[in-house]
C-alpha cells in the first residue's frame, strides 16, 4: 500500500495511528522528535509523512522546511498533525510546502484516513 513516516512526539497517539494505519495495510515508520524525522524521511523515502509540529529538538516547520529542501525528499507529501489550529500555523505550513494541514483536536481516524488516501494517489 505504501509507507507512512509518523512524526509524533505523543506515544499514545502515535500508537493508535500505527495500529489504524497497519490494519489498512500501510507500512509505518515512527519518528519521536524532528531530528529523527528529518534522518527517517532520507533514510526511509515514505511514500506520505504525518508531521507534529510540537516536538523536541526540531519543531515540525523545521523537519518541513528541510524535507522540501532536499531533492532526495522534496516531493514525499507531508501532512501537519497538530494541536496549533491558528490560521497563521496553518498558512506557513501550507506554504512551506504541506499538502495539509489537519488540527488534531477536530480530527476523527477517519477524516485522516480519508486525507491519507487522497494524498497517497
Amino acid at each position: 500500500m505504501g509507507k507512512i513516516l509518523i512524526a509524533e512526539d505523543d506515544k499514545f497517539l502515535g500508537q493508535i495511528y500505527e495500529v489504524k494505519l497497519t490494519k489498512e495495510g500501510y507500512e509505518i515508520i515512527r519518528a519521536v522528535n524532528g531530528e529523527e524525522a528529518v534522518a527517517k524521511a532520507l533514510s526511509e523515502k515514505p511514500s506520505l509523512i504525518l508531521l507534529d509540529l510540537v516536538m523536541p529538538k526540531k519543531d515540525g516547520f523545521a523537519v518541513l522546511t528541510e524535507i522540501k529542501a532536499n531533492p532526495e525528499t522534496q516531493n514525499i507529501p507531508v501532512i501537519i498533525m497538530s494541536n496549533l489550529g491558528q490560521e497563521s500555523d496553518k498558512k506557513k505550513g501550507l506554504e512551506l510546502g504541506a499538502v495539509d494541514y489537519l488540527v488534531k483536536a477536530n480530527l476523527s481516524i477517519e477524516d485522516m484516513m480519508l486525507k491519507i488516501k487522497t494524498h497517497m494517489q
